[in-house]
């Protein structure tokens, strides 16, 4: 072994508690790299693979009632390769021993040669002869623990019909299981369903018709004119216009979620690297400066200054290859853990997971070079101290009365008291340091619980402020307002407020949305609309409404006009101005007030749905009646979605931001760690000095921990800065069609970093503590200055 790879050895067991803090420091920031690129990379490679093998559509339409006899003309389009048309139909659920409403989708069963091929679980699937029999989501058979064999009540249609499960299913039409106009899946509320397409012919009277359509395109085809086509040939039957597969409310879900996903798996790693930079810097910049004697020793021995660069650039390698490879072990590890967490809510067949090979190539070479960029000043000024000043040692610093004490800041404070604010102001430059890492800590915690702060007030806004209503029920088909009459009968309804729902497409230039425009009573309770300062609006008598994010993407302000293409009845086109701009975290909405969207549908006051408030206590028998009436063809429950969103936050979000959170609190305890360590070695010999001049072991230690303590006092505000500017640069990334990511940082996200910061600096005390009591006084003050 040659003399400089054994010098290196010795170095690293010399600083092995720093090379362990530094190299956790860069395991984690590794580590939250694989692990989030990782399971990104393996949702997306699953999704691909299961919608290549089960023939995922490309182009999906649905319409009011078409004979099977179209079909020739669509397949006949220039561009398609397969198209089936299918029956789909709501119904509304009832399983024994659970009192809530289930919304139900009926969907024909696909024959083994058509789209969207289903993947049988367990089980059997249905004998064509058999009406009642059925296929079940697995979604909502695990949630409520149901088997072949099992049965359920379903009102398809009107009609009450008991229905027999014959195996449970996957589709990937639904791997996000989510209910049409829902903002986040409820696997205990909303389930799917396949029947035999003859006995869903019969109960929705579709013999002979279809009302959903699904098309697959060739390779080369121009979706675009395809979708101009189908919508041509479907609207003398109600076409309520195709759309593309990145439309498709499960993909668009999923889409959104994997880009919000890959945002993470690069911005987390950024902030993580940068403090592992900057502790390398310091850990090198002071290893220099003890081994000063030891540069010129080998300079005099003929190694050249090359020589000396490369020693301690591998000494740097070393150090990041040991926390690169602990963050691969780390991220592979919580990458798995991750992506099984994430398969509870998208109900794939199987996961794909392995550690890709690019992912490797690009963090590893990635986090070397920053290591050793970082340090670049440090190891070259090794390399280029000339030997005659390396065996001087370092000059002292300049001992001239700072202007604190000129200004007599320091006259009254105890000696020891003002060795710790002299050694400060004459060494800005390893305090600013220190601050600034601690800085940097700090703001890594906040990054860590930000989050759970914007979705708890995501939550309070949505669900306390803008919905107030129990119950939402959508209608078979739009209803005259007296219609309204037999639910204000139903015993336990409170209030009630019907809406109407108009899906739409948008259009202003060549920016386009599909949306569904909302219509409310001018006078609205239970559904409040608010500005972007969070103020209530009250709806005009004419114009649009348009959440934030919506008039974004189609470039729009107060006061332009935007072109609406109705894609329901008489699909008419009317240009209507924008009114006002409104605040909206989930999704993306259009309203207007009710009677104005009336008069759009040349139709007297007729609503889409209700909103309902129940009497305390009433529930259940509101839910039986509603679950009876044939015109009722959803039912969603305010307090159930909430329960649903909360259980997801609980077991995704909160998952992600408890491994960030702990591996922010690694970085900020490799901080503290490593400034209180190389605090230590810099001032062994005025230390040693104090206790033989008489100083107690208390009052030694003291110098170090009030230097300690005033480092700590002075970076946690300057973190809480920097923390909020890195909130809100996360914040602006997290933006979507379907979420909005709100900057808001609560008083316990200051807290909590804080305490963190304060607790690990009390660790390090306790460290310097035992150090100043095993101070060898002898041998350090051998030391040469």
């Amino acid at each position: 072994m040659l003399a400089l790879q054994r010098k290196l050895f010795r170095d690293l067991w010399l600083i092995r508690s720093q090379v362990f803090a530094i190299a956790m420091v860069i395991a984690a920031g590794v580590g939250v790299c694989i692990m989030s690129l990782s399971t990104w990379k393996a949702l997306e490679l699953t999704k691909d693979t299961y919608y290549r093998e089960y023939r995922f559509a490309d182009v999906f339409a649905s319409l009011k009632r078409a004979p099977l006899g179209e079909m020739q003309r669509i397949r006949a389009i220039d561009g398609v390769r397969a198209a089936q048309g299918r029956v789909i139909s709501g119904a509304n659920l009832h399983i024994p021993g659970f009192a809530e409403p289930i919304t139900g989708l009926l969907s024909s069963l696909p024959q083994a040669h058509e789209l969207n091929q289903l993947v049988l679980r367990r089980g059997r699937y249905p004998d064509p002869a058999r009406s009642e029999e059925v296929l079940l989501s697995d979604a909502l058979a695990d949630a409520h623990r149901l088997n072949p064999g099992d049965q359920l009540a379903a009102v398809i249609n009107g009609r009450y019909r008991t229905l027999r499960i014959t195996g449970i299913a996957l589709s990937p039409e639904h791997v996000y299981q989510i209910a049409p106009g829902a903002i986040l899946p409820d696997f205990k509320r909303f389930g799917i369903l396949w029947m035999p397409r003859r006995s869903l012919e019969r109960a929705r009277d579709m013999d002979g018709a279809f009302n959903d359509l699904v098309v697959q395109l060739s390779r080369d085809a121009d979706q675009a004119r395809v979708i101009r086509e189908i919508d041509r040939l479907l609207m003398p039957y109600g076409g309520r216009g195709a759309y593309g597969r990145e439309d498709q409310l499960s993909e668009r879900f999923l889409r959104e979620e994997f880009g919000q996903l890959k945002t993470m798996a690069y911005l987390f790693p950024l902030i993580f690297m940068a403090v592992a930079v900057f502790l390398l810097n310091v850990v090198i910049q002071r290893l220099v400066a003890t081994q000063r004697e030891n540069i010129a020793a080998l300079k005099a021995f003929g190694y050249h200054d090359r020589e000396i660069f490369r020693h301690y650039a591998e000494l740097v390698a070393v150090i990041a290859s040991i926390g690169i490879l602990l963050g691969i072990a780390l991220g592979t590890w919580l990458g798995k853990g991750l992506s099984n967490i994430y398969m509870e809510y998208y109900r794939f067949p199987f996961l794909l997971f392995s550690l890709p090979l690019d992912v490797l190539l690009l963090v590893c070479p990635l986090a070397l070079l920053a290591a050793l960029g970082g340090s670049w000043r440090a190891v070259k000024g090794a390399a280029d101290l000339p030997p005659a000043q390396a065996m001087r040692g370092e000059l002292p610093v300049d001992y001239k009365a700072s202007w604190l004490e000129k200004v007599g800041v320091t006259r009254r404070l105890r000696p020891d008291t003002r060795m710790v604010v002299r050694y400060l102001e004459r060494q800005p430059r390893r305090a600013l340091i220190a601050i600034a890492g601690l800085s940097l800590a700090t703001a890594i915690m906040m990054v860590g619980s930000f989050q759970m702060d914007a979705a708890n007030f995501m939550v309070h806004v949505h669900f306390d402020v803008t919905q107030r209503e129990d119950v939402q029920l959508g209608f078979t088909e739009p209803v005259a307002q007296k219609a309204l009459g037999s639910l204000r009968n139903i015993e336990g309804v409170r209030y009630l407020e019907g809406y109407r729902s108009v899906p739409v497409r948008l259009r202003n230039r060549q920016f386009h949305e599909r949306i569904n425009i909302q219509g409310l009573q001018t006078d609205a309770q239970l559904q409040k609309v608010l500005d972007i300062e969070f103020r209530e609006l009250r709806l005009p008598p004419a114009g649009l409404l348009l959440s934030e994010r919506l008039a974004q993407n189609l470039r729009v302000r107060v006061g332009d006009l935007l072109q609406v293409e109705v894609l329901e009845q008489g699909q008419q086109k009317v240009q209507i101005p924008v009114a006002a701009i409104t605040q909206q975290f989930f999704g993306m909405s259009a309203y207007m007030n009710v009677d104005a969207l009336n008069r759009v549908m040349q139709e007297g006051r007729t609503f889409s749905g209700a909103l309902l408030q129940l009497e305390p206590g009433t529930e259940e028998g509101v839910y039986r009646e509603l679950l009876d009436m044939p015109r009722v063809a959803g039912i969603g429950v305010r307090q159930a979605m909430l329960n649903s969103f909360n259980d997801i936050l609980e077991r995704s979000l909160l998952t992600f931001t408890f491994i960030n959170t702990i591996l922010g609190g690694v970085i900020a305890t490799g901080v503290v760690y490593n400034t209180a360590r190389i605090a230590f070695s810099e001032r062994a010999r005025e230390l040693a000095s104090l206790r033989v001049l008489g100083y107690r072991q208390g009052e030694v230690a003291y110098v170090l921990l009030a230097e300690l303590g005033i480092l700590t006092l002075l970076a946690i505000p300057i973190g809480f800065v920097i923390g909020h500017h890195l909130c809100a640069f996360l914040a602006s990334q997290l933006q979507s069609d379907l979420f909005r990511v709100p900057l808001v940082l609560e008083s316990r996200t200051y807290a909590m970093s804080a305490l963190v910061i304060v607790v690990s600096s009390l660790l390090s005390g306790w460290y310097l503590w035992e150090k100043v009591r095993g101070l060898d006084l002898v041998e350090v003050l051998k030391t040469r200055e």
